[in-house]
């Protein structure tokens, strides 16, 4: 009686472990400690069902742990294949680009990791990608001026705005280059910031064009998980104009937003444009895991006056020092 009793337990704690590891918006646990961090790696998610499945099948070939095996066997595929689907609808990664307009804006977000790739690096990159929006977190304001000069020597001007809490760590500053083509900017001082780590949103001097921001929310570690949800809230809560662009780091993928869009938007009204372009699935973090087991947490979101043109994750650039990839996006005004 009692291993029934003990199997019929396990197997209840099986089924509820797997629907908070495949669905916790259901529960609204998803920006939960430990619970977020499971759902940031739904591939890895996959792959742990896929071995936990293989081993269920070889304990049922022994005859008194037959229907237990077989129990637990059936829910590692259900949670293996929900979180397989989720994936899919997000998109394995897709390189198509619609023929850039004259109004479309590319737009590069990443995390340099305290500026671990060299300013000529970057500025290949932005060259390479057609970038007119660059958004940087970890990075300081005279190394996004660096990459500015240098893309001033190639025939690209562009300009340098930024956000620091201090000069201690190279992490605590926030930058952002915005090209000259899309008129004179200037930092918004009055929409804050995120709380540990900086953010920067620019809007034009004229008072005609999109607000821009570089975000970096910081990591639901915790010692600051409330940190993080105030974050993400901020995030949202500074995407409410149609035309805003944000990019940036933003320490979390698309099942932590639930909750926090307006409007059918995933952040306020702004939308991932990945996920638009079919690469929501492709992880960003870290390098050194193959991109559909890492975890989505670098975005460029806008809101509904922008069209997604293309979305990729730059995955050529894994080498250059910092444990993110790019992520770059073209948005073309939708109307």
């Amino acid at each position: 009686m009692l291993p029934r009793l003990l199997a019929a337990i396990t197997v209840l704690a099986a089924a509820a472990v797997v629907l908070v590891a495949s669905w916790p918006q259901l529960l609204g646990l998803h920006r939960e400690l430990y619970v977020a961090q499971v759902v940031s790696l739904r591939g890895a998610v996959v792959v742990a069902a896929g071995v936990l499945l293989v081993l269920c099948l070889l304990l049922a070939t022994a005859r008194r742990a037959r229907r237990f095996a077989a129990s637990l066997a059936v829910l590692a595929l259900a949670g293996g294949l929900l979180n397989l689907a989720v994936l899919a609808g997000r998109g394995a990664g897709s390189a198509e680009f619609e023929a850039a307009g004259p109004d479309s804006v590319t737009v590069l977000a990443w995390n340099t990791l305290g500026e671990a790739p060299g300013p000529e690096v970057l500025a290949d990159l932005v060259a390479e990608s057609g970038a007119d929006v660059v958004a940087l977190p970890e990075t300081t304001l005279g190394y996004a001026e660096e990459v500015a000069a240098l893309l001033t020597e190639r025939g690209v001007a562009m300009r340098a705005l930024g956000a620091s809490f201090d000069q201690v760590a190279k992490a605590n500053s926030t930058s952002l280059l915005i090209a000259e083509r899309l008129g004179d900017y200037r930092v918004d001082e009055t929409v804050g910031s995120t709380s540990v780590l900086p953010s920067v949103v620019a809007v034009p001097v004229d008072g005609e064009g999109p607000a821009i921001g570089a975000v970096h929310p910081v990591a639901p570690v915790p010692a600051y998980m409330q940190h993080w949800r105030d974050d993400l809230a901020w995030v949202a809560g500074a995407c409410t104009a149609d035309d805003t662009i944000l990019a940036g780091d933003f320490n979390s993928t698309l099942d932590h937003w639930a909750g926090l869009g307006v409007d059918g938007g995933d952040l306020g009204v702004c939308s991932d444009a990945a996920v638009a372009a079919g690469s929501g699935a492709v992880g960003t973090w870290p390098t050194d895991a193959p991109p559909l087991l890492g975890s989505a947490i670098d975005h460029v979101v806008a809101g509904p006056a922008w069209r997604v043109t293309g979305a990729r994750v730059v995955e050529g650039y894994d080498d250059a020092g910092s444990d993110h990839r790019p992520v770059v996006a073209q948005l073309t005004p939708a109307r």
